[in-house]
């Protein structure tokens, strides 16, 4: 094989380029979260083309994505969008994303989605933190041979640390906190893998009554999701004072201890969306989610979904990753 970087001849088992130093077994996002403004073909408030060099919608003014406002990686074989919303000040989510292995024999992707905790002191430093530390994480395991729920589990120690570093010495009060969400999938299966209300779904291309059905693969980790849990109709549970607060999450305040595995078999072709609740606070249900998703390469996907987010009000940040299933 020849490395993807400099062109060299590499051998297929080894890990870096032995001339560039480049990797050979991994693409990815980068880390650390972008800098400076993101180009883009059209507004993205009115869609207009008319943009200004100064980073202005000449056709309703509205100040373009810079940084971490908007963030668009496409490896192909996965590819995410991650947006500020109508309505935020700034972006606190992170994604993370990558295919493991050779460029011509792929054997897993790897997509992470962290949303930091807005109520709580650098969200947005604590969901970059966990994104990172645990796909670099996640990836090793896969390469030393570790099974997928062995890796996402590790992944998730990996956050714990890296977020609960971020907490001041002698307050953990109001410490960094986050989310985790994760789906690693190989040729036979989908393994998810979270930590609070980020969520990930299963939307099905098989015709109906083929194929594993369309569904929801997480449940959240919510003070309304343990009343349901036990009995008290959804109706009731949702009019509970602090409903929707987490009952886990990533933080040095948090108490570790292993994420929920969810263990998927796909029985046909498919698309595995990883989303922060910017997206699924307005399609929440599986159905919904399907019926606003189109037959599109995966970022043109992720740019659509985040896009019907945005005109359904964008209250939040929006963070969308599509990976197709079988990837090959």
């Amino acid at each position: 094989m020849k490395c993807p970087d400099c062109g060299e001849p590499a051998e297929a088992t080894d890990r870096y380029c032995e001339n560039c130093g480049g990797s050979l077994q991994l693409r990815r996002t980068p880390t650390g979260g972008p800098i400076g403004r993101v180009e883009a073909d059209a507004c993205v408030a009115c869609g207009s083309t008319q943009l200004g060099a100064d980073g202005f919608c000449e056709q309703c003014g509205r100040a373009q994505p810079t940084g971490r406002d908007r963030m668009e990686y496409d490896l192909e074989l996965v590819a995410g969008v991650s947006d500020r919303g109508r309505q935020r000040a700034r972006n606190e989510d992170s994604m993370a994303f990558g295919v493991v292995g050779p460029p011509d024999a792929p054997t897993a992707v790897v997509a992470i989605v962290c949303d930091g905790v807005g109520s709580t002191e650098r969200a947005d430093s604590a969901s970059q933190a966990a994104v990172d530390a645990s796909f670099e994480s996640i990836v090793d395991e896969l390469l030393a041979g570790k099974s997928a729920q062995e890796a996402i589990e590790s992944g998730a120690a990996a956050a714990y640390t890296a977020v609960g570093e971020l907490a001041l010495p002698n307050s953990v009060a109001t410490a960094p906190s986050c989310t985790f969400v994760c789906g690693v999938v190989t040729a036979e299966e989908v393994i998810v893998g979270w930590i609070g209300d980020s969520r990930a779904y299963w939307v099905s291309d098989s015709e109906p009554g083929a194929g594993t059905p369309t569904a929801r693969l997480t449940t959240d980790d919510t003070l309304v999701a343990q009343l349901i849990a036990a009995g008290m109709p959804a109706e009731d549970a949702a009019k509970h004072l602090n409903a929707h607060a987490l009952a886990r999450w990533v933080g040095a305040d948090a108490e570790p201890g292993p994420p929920h595995i969810f263990p998927l078999r796909p029985e046909g072709p498919g698309r595995l969306v990883v989303c922060s609740d910017g997206l699924w606070n307005y399609l929440s249900e599986a159905d919904e989610l399907a019926a606003k998703t189109s037959d599109a390469p995966p970022l043109k996907l992720a740019a659509e979904l985040t896009s019907v987010a945005l005109e359904l009000g964008g209250h939040d940040n929006i963070t969308t990753v599509v990976v197709p299933f079988p990837f090959a």
